[in-house]
């Protein structure tokens, strides 16, 4: 049956803090310092004990060839005492070899050996040649032996020499190999332990910069010069992150600043028409008309909230446009009907040039984004002059919607804030009845709703206001 497990166990684990990069550097440096001390510890010992082996083979192979001569002397007619005395020879030549002849019927010929060594050493097949794959290690009585069984022509040959000293040696080496080994991964990982928190002093020092960041020191900033190379891109994208925070903060700061201002006017022209309306009996046509002048006021300030309302939205992406088949240059004629009233009492010429395929979008949203470029530019127009609505469709699939009028340059320092609430080229200049400076700001909202882009450009005397938008070619692709 399979357990629940608590939810108080999944939730720790879940917020368990990683390891420190300290610790894990320190780690793996020791894990791979240990191991390669370890591998080299292996190598060095199986080379000396392959060295050994090599110095027993080569003590061992003398004493078999005169055995191999003795015993063919021996078959050719040599008595058995000359036998007997040649055996005790190559004992006495040899220092710590010992060797045992047993004939073909199992007699002993010559024994030499240790007590224990013959019974050990039949465990093993008797081979006809002696080389290194015919050595083995036996053990008996307490002290160990390198030796083979050897078969020559019908006697048998059990040949062995003393390797006590190069096992004790070896034991030696092994126990100073393994010391030797602790404790240099145990200073391999001091060394790393002590490289990883100075390499991570520079981390340290920008961790104590970035907490003297607050409200009041937005322009706090690192130099990306005083960081090593690979530190310096996070240095780089903090102060960017900075940069971006200190023009939030600001735009929020001149956000609050001219909401106070363009709402303070309207409560002050309220209250001095209220005050003035009560400082004396009027008739009924005063009372009146003070009421419309009020209700001018109660409706600008109404647009300006719900502009601002929907900028509110369309920030937090609540917006989401209807989409219905939009024709973009029947809705320019309808706003050139609606505005021919105020363009010809200005003095001011419209006109629309290029052909603009239908697109897919919100018309309502569309239709209100034409309408505040339209009567921006036509507020910014002077008397005798032409504002012209330019369509653009490109091959990759996108409808350019360009309000162009003549005038004045706007400087290229303004043009990126253009589009920003509440900004003004000229901040000492007042907005009598021109809106609240949120037209632009609505425009940019509406065509990113509908993944499209805004842009300005202000050159010779020209200035334009674009859309650009995602025709049907496009979305289709997408």
């Amino acid at each position: 049956m399979p357990t629940i497990e608590p939810d108080a166990a999944r939730i720790g684990r879940r917020a368990r803090r990683p390891a420190s990069l300290a610790l894990r550097v320190t780690a793996w440096v020791g894990l791979a310092t240990t191991l390669t001390f370890l591998v080299a510890a292996w190598a060095l010992e199986a080379s000396i004990e392959e060295h050994f082996a090599g110095q027993d083979l080569g003590q061992l192979r003398p004493v078999a060839q005169t055995l191999r001569l003795a015993l063919d002397n021996a078959a050719a007619g040599a008595g058995s005492e000359a036998l007997q005395q040649r055996f005790a020879e190559t004992i006495a030549d040899h220092h710590e070899v010992y060797f045992r002849v047993e004939g073909a019927d199992g007699r002993v010929l010559f024994d030499a050996t240790p007590s224990g060594l013959a019974a050990r050493a039949h465990a093993d097949p008797a081979v006809p040649q002696l080389d290194a794959s015919a050595l083995r290690i036996w053990t008996t009585g307490g002290r160990s032996y390198r030796g083979a069984v050897l078969r020559i022509d019908r006697d048998t040959v059990i040949l062995a020499t003393a390797i006590d000293y190069h096992l004790r040696f070896l034991a030696a080496l092994r126990r100073a190999l393994w010391l030797g080994t602790l404790a240099a991964s145990a200073f391999s990982v001091l060394v790393a332990w002590l490289a990883v928190r100075q390499g991570h002093a520079p981390i340290r020092r920008i961790g104590a910069r970035m907490r003297e960041v607050s409200s009041e020191r937005l322009d706090v900033r690192l130099d990306p010069d005083k960081v090593p190379v690979e530190l310096a891109g996070l240095v780089a994208s903090f102060n960017a992150m900075l940069e971006r925070i200190g023009q939030s903060f600001e735009r929020l700061s001149n956000f609050s600043a001219d909401i106070a201002h363009e709402l303070r006017t309207p409560v002050t022209n309220l209250r001095t028409q209220t005050q003035v309306a009560l400082s004396r009996a009027r008739s009924a046509d005063d009372y009146r008309e003070i009421l419309y002048s009020n209700l001018e006021e109660y409706e600008r300030m109404s647009t300006m909230i719900g502009d601002m309302l929907f900028l509110a939205q369309a920030e937090h992406q609540l917006i989401r446009p209807e989409q219905t088949e939009v024709d973009p240059g029947a809705e320019v004629g309808e706003l050139f009907e609606y505005f021919e009233a105020w363009a010809e009492e200005r003095g001011v010429g419209l006109q629309a040039v290029g052909d603009a395929p239908r697109i897919r979008g919100d018309r309502g949203m569309l239709r209100r984004a034409l309408s505040n470029l339209l009567s921006n530019a036509i507020r910014h127009t002077a008397a005798g002059a032409t504002v012209t609505v330019r369509f653009e469709s490109d091959p990759s699939g996108w409808l350019e919607i360009c309000v162009e009028n003549p005038g004045t340059d706007i400087a290229a320092g303004h043009l990126p804030h253009l589009f920003d609430r509440f900004y003004r080229v000229d901040p000492s200049r007042q907005r009598n009845g021109e809106g609240a400076g949120l037209g632009l700001a609505i425009v940019k909202s509406i065509v990113e709703a509908h993944g499209g882009s805004t842009g300005a450009v202000s050159s010779g005397g020209l200035t334009r206001f674009c859309m650009r938008l995602p025709a049907p070619a496009s979305r289709a692709r997408h």
